[in-house]
């Protein structure tokens, strides 16, 4: 009787240190989650103020700076996440990654950007590069539907449209040149650089710490890890373009928040979907056909918004979630 009830405490005390341990461990993640959080709004606050004063001290406009170094930097997850996941010969991932994340960069960053600030939208973007990411993107549908596979000869046809896109940019920015002010020029260049740069690095590793810290808790609670993957970890590689947007919204940067999303949506197709399949054939299933409508319908539906008075408004931002809230609830049937 005495043996028994002894091996009851024992094996009660083991399970009350169990849930202990695990409720240690979800605080910790809950500490990390929070940490991470702070990493990007903090990064994000440097990234902005950094690349902004670049392109002022140097008379670079804020667009070409929010479409080059701004949308590549903030891009960097999507890109180490499908080149690292093709050189271990799983470069299936790819299509899911880079077109989800440009369904999200559209739908949930900039209409949440644009419902709390109304963002103004410079002539070009309207009229040039939303529409060369819809093109894209189209471009992109036709190579993955004709084979169901992007191919190496396919890669180059995206690493040309790149390029193509880059030689734009740098005529775009010799004819856009603007004035430098006596103001401007005193600023410190060297700690602009390392804002922007430091601020990159934050976003960065808290987008990283941030997505691990979720899905940790989130499996301690019994997630799915198909819930995991269609939610923190899709959300998880753009939340450096969500914070960088956002906090260049509220900063009045609005060329910076557009052109932030727009370059990032079109790096991802042209660089790292080109240089993936430069490395392997990249697997385009069935199943994409749709997400990459879907995505087409995004940057259409972008483009409708701003046409008429360059504006994306915040009524439109607030349509957009909501379209997002659609398309959610479509992936989990």
């Amino acid at each position: 009787m005495f043996n028994g009830t002894g091996e009851k405490l024992i094996a009660s005390e083991v399970l009350l240190k169990g849930k202990k341990d695990k409720v240690m461990e979800i605080l910790l993640q809950v500490a990390l989650l929070v940490l991470g959080f702070v990493m990007l709004v903090k990064g994000a606050d440097w990234f902005v103020d950094g690349a902004a004063g670049i392109a002022d001290r140097f008379g670079v406009p804020q667009l070409v700076i929010g479409l080059t170094i701004v949308a590549m930097g903030t891009s960097a997850p999507e890109a180490a996440v499908s080149i690292s996941a093709a050189l271990k010969g799983s470069a299936d991932i790819t299509i899911g990654n880079i077109v989800g994340s440009n369904i999200l960069n559209i739908l949930i960053i900039l209409g949440l950007s644009s419902a709390i600030v109304a963002l103004a939208v410079a002539k070009s973007t309207v009229k040039i590069e939303i529409p060369y990411m819809i093109l894209i993107t189209i471009l992109l549908l036709g190579l993955g539907f004709t084979g169901n596979v992007v191919s190496f000869g396919e890669g180059i046809i995206l690493w040309g449209a790149f390029l193509l896109y880059l030689a734009y940019l740098f005529v775009m920015s010799k004819k856009n040149k603007e004035e430098v002010t006596e103001e401007n020029k005193q600023s410190s260049l060297w700690k602009l650089f390392l804002a922007a740069v430091v601020g990159l690095v934050l976003i960065v590793w808290g987008s990283n710490v941030t997505v691990d810290a979720a899905t940790s808790i989130a499996k301690a609670m019994g997630m799915s890890e198909r819930f995991i993957g269609l939610t923190i970890v899709a959300l998880g590689t753009s939340l450096p373009e969500l914070f960088t947007s956002v906090s260049a919204a509220m900063k009045g940067k609005a060329d910076i928040a557009i052109g932030n999303i727009v370059g990032s949506n079109i790096f991802n197709i042209l660089f790292v979907v080109g240089t993936t399949a430069l490395i392997t054939p990249v697997t385009f299933t069935s199943g994409f056909v749709i997400d990459t409508t879907i995505a087409i319908v995004a940057a259409v539906l972008l483009l409708v918004c701003v046409w008429k008075k360059q504006r994306l408004a915040r009524t439109a931002g607030i349509f957009m979630l909501i379209c997002y809230g659609a398309y959610f609830v479509y992936l989990l049937q």
